[in-house]
């Protein structure tokens, strides 16, 4: 059996640097936080935890603490979680994804002139939250053409459209081109990031052309979850796992081609598990 292992697949550039980041932080001894899991990856925040890195879930439980080091997420925050933190003189380590945090600078600016921001994402993601609140005025978030269908700008109103970093690219285009044809006023920012589509144009190649694939990536996480209906569409035995423990495969031997492709937020020695156990056993 010949595996084909996606190039692109693992830790991205704003995952790895988040990381590390926090890795960082502990060893300086401090009492550390996180505001949210640092990345959707169940495995690394499990091994923070141990060794002593707390996870920050709410805004109620951030005013709780008193002291310490508080790690912003890879998928960044609202802007007055970082005016909290400061405000209680605790230190603060950013460690949001420069493409989000440009996402966020754009917001910023485009709602203080007056533009109704329309963020096309995932409505309750932590990104897209994140976005939502570097805005000086409500954001409006759409996640699908269906919903772009259904909206309707404001007579004369300028809109700024965004997207978050880990959508699916040709949704993107289609909702952007409703948003086209309704003749909206203002500007398209394609924001995802570049790595996403890489990943979902090399997933989409692979999944083409095996019998079976496998997308690994934690639960809670957005860019797997797309990864996963990428090649859904494309190959019908596509198995979504977090680790080799959930990886339960009853290959029948007419079975000549494994995929294997990965989120940006599954550790490169949780593929190489998965990858060595299909080489061995099938």
């Amino acid at each position: 059996m010949e595996v084909i292992l996606a190039e692109h697949a693992g830790f991205c550039f704003g995952v790895k640097r988040a990381v590390e980041q926090v890795y960082e932080q502990v060893r300086t001894g401090k009492p550390i936080y996180t505001y949210g899991p640092i990345i959707h990856n169940e495995e690394v925040v499990r091994d923070l935890e141990q060794r002593g890195v707390q996870v920050i879930e709410t805004e109620e439980s951030l005013q709780q603490i008193r002291e310490g080091t508080v790690v912003i997420r890879s998928h960044g925050v609202p802007k007055r979680i970082c005016e909290e933190i400061e405000a209680r003189g605790m230190e603060c380590v950013d460690a949001t994804c420069p493409f989000v945090k440009r996402i966020h600078n754009i917001v910023e600016k485009e709602s203080r002139a007056g533009r109704q921001i329309v963020i096309i994402g995932n409505a309750g993601h932590p990104e897209v939250e994140g976005i939502m609140g570097w805005s000086s005025t409500p954001a409006i978030v759409i996640g699908s053409p269906e919903e772009a269908e259904k909206f309707s700008f404001e007579a004369g109103k300028e809109v700024c459209v965004v997207s978050q970093t880990t959508f699916n690219y040709n949704k993107f285009q289609d909702v952007v081109e409703i948003f086209m044809k309704k003749g909206y006023n203002g500007s398209v920012v394609n924001t995802i990031c570049n790595a996403t589509e890489v990943r979902q144009t090399e997933a989409r190649k692979i999944a083409a052309q095996v019998d079976v694939m496998i997308v690994i990536g934690g639960n809670h996480s957005s860019n797997t979850r797309k990864l996963y209906e990428i090649c859904m569409q494309e190959c019908a035995n596509t198995y979504f796992i977090q680790t080799l423990n959930d990886l339960h495969l009853d290959l029948p031997k007419s079975v000549r081609l494994v995929g294997i492709t990965a989120g940006a937020s599954t550790p490169n020695n949780i593929i190489e598990e998965v990858q060595n156990y299909v080489r061995i056993n099938f």
